[in-house]
């Protein structure tokens, strides 16, 4: 199999598998929805949606996909044998979805011996998919179907630029990221806090966003919306000469993204 065969094939099954947990829990999600678990903290938690969701997609790739690994937000850890895994953030924004707000998503990316070839973010209550295959672009699928090429915006001055961030779950770290937010506003057009990482990153993607940055990020919350982002134009990666990374994540328009990365490298935004 060549690489665009493999390409078109994986990039098939993730858009099916997301569509399938998107319409899981747009459809399924209970009038009483409450906490499952926790896990970093009190306020970092599941829904027996975000478990519902993540059964659903390993079950399919277990169906579709038996030989390849698998690395899922909620526990999902399976080792294959293709040189493939899977990438899986079942429900990316769980406390906007436990509240009934609209910003969370499905994303699914999928590598092949370590190189990201497919990413797919799912946003159903914006009737929108993500997708992106290395070396082809960026598109977002909107209502009706209509799709649209995604390309970041022109690149303004830093002060004109609207920014997205988010606030990690621990409160020693998420008081450390507001202090260090609060130093950056005031250089900015503003800063916006979504709630997802991986429909922030489509944001950029999308030209809604001039810039993103967040620390404390896992793989699944950023290995679909980094490549979708990256087709789109943006640039992409932690601190200087670092990949995008939980230490520090950082996606923005070309003319953004290095004075953003300076500021928050001087402010030491990687650390808590």
């Amino acid at each position: 199999m060549n690489d665009e065969t493999l390409k078109t094939e994986l990039l098939g099954v993730a858009l099916e598998v997301a569509r399938r947990a998107g319409e899981l829990l747009r459809d399924g999600r209970p009038d009483d929805l409450g906490v499952a678990a926790t896990k970093s903290s009190s306020v970092d938690v599941v829904t027996e949606m975000d478990l519902a969701a993540e059964k659903l997609i390993t079950g399919l790739l277990a169906e579709w996909r038996p030989e390849d690994g698998v690395l899922g937000e909620e526990g999902a850890a399976t080792e294959g044998s293709s040189g493939v895994r899977w990438v899986v953030d079942p429900l990316d924004g769980t406390v906007n979805y436990l509240y009934g707000l609209p910003t969370w998503a499905v994303s699914v990316a999928a590598e092949y011996r370590g190189e990201t070839l497919v990413g797919v973010v799912e946003a159903p209550m914006r009737r929108e998919t993500y997708r992106a295959v290395l070396g082809g672009g960026a598109y977002c699928d909107g209502p009706a179907g209509v799709e649209r090429k995604l390309s970041v915006r022109p690149s303004p001055a830093l002060d004109q630029a609207l920014i997205g961030t988010g606030f990690g779950y621990l409160a020693e770290r998420r008081k450390r990221q507001a202090e260090i937010a609060g130093r950056l506003i005031p250089g900015f057009r503003d800063i916006r806090r979504g709630g997802s990482a991986a429909v922030d990153l489509c944001d950029v993607a999308a030209g809604r966003l001039d810039g993103y940055y967040e620390r404390g990020l896992n793989p699944w919350d950023y290995a679909a919306g980094d490549l979708i982002a990256r087709e789109a134009g943006a640039l992409t990666g932690g601190r200087p000469g670092v990949p995008a990374s939980p230490e520090l994540t950082v996606a923005a328009s070309p003319g953004v993204f290095a004075p953003l990365r300076a500021l928050l490298e001087d402010l030491g935004a990687w650390h808590d």
